[in-house]
């Protein structure tokens, strides 16, 4: 009991300061985190975070996860329960614009910060950014795939096109808050996204009209 008690706590720490390493990235960066500056933020032992990360690079790494699994949590999981077909396109982008609306994260987004920050700096934590994007990448083809093969978007649906366009105004999105009023930014990535899945869609009834 008394190692199953150690283990759990172990657990809850390690969540913790990967949370906490997840903020801190989308305004500092990857390369701002540290050890001591957790530990200091969360008030417990630096020492006793060197059990789970013994470099920076094991600590960037695991970061980079943490942020996919809150990503999943709040974005991906949440819109798969809508209907299959555009309804479920529309749903991932509107539940991206929604995790950034709602300040989750103070930076923002994790991954425009991070990505930007090592796009052009080769090795492992590179890597590991460049495969989540392209896992990312590859749900929201597959979604208006999907969408196409169920009739509810034009057969001449261009789907790696579309995939990119929602992209780009999420991305514009998260960017453009940072520097004027968030409110209408947020509004007119909403707004451009669906304006452009209403012109493919083969019934443009099935997407919100505002």
């Amino acid at each position: 009991m008394t190692i199953d008690g150690r283990i759990a706590r172990g657990d809850r720490t390690r969540a913790a300061v990967l949370d906490r390493a997840v903020a801190r990235a989308t305004e500092d960066g990857l390369d701002g985190l540290s050890l001591g500056q957790l530990a200091a933020d969360l008030g417990v032992s630096k020492s006793g975070l060197f059990a789970h990360w013994r470099s920076k690079e094991d600590l960037q790494l695991a970061t980079i996860e943490q942020a996919r699994e809150q990503f999943l949590d709040h974005v991906v999981r949440p819109a798969l329960k809508a209907p299959r077909g555009i309804r479920r396109l529309w749903s991932l982008h509107d539940h991206r614009i929604r995790f950034y609306e709602d300040s989750y994260l103070p930076g923002g987004c994790f991954f425009a910060k991070v990505q930007f920050e090592f796009s052009v700096r080769p090795g492992a934590v590179r890597d590991r950014l460049t495969a989540n994007f392209e896992m990312w990448s590859a749900l929201v083809e597959g979604l208006a795939r999907e969408a196409v093969r169920s009739g509810e978007l034009i057969s001449e649906t261009d789907t790696h096109q579309l995939a990119y366009e929602l992209e780009s105004y999420a991305l514009s999105a998260v960017l453009l808050s940072r520097l004027k009023s968030p409110g209408p930014t947020y509004h007119y990535a909403r707004r451009a996204a669906r304006d452009r899945l209403r012109t493919l869609a083969t019934d443009p009834d099935l997407l919100p009209e505002a």
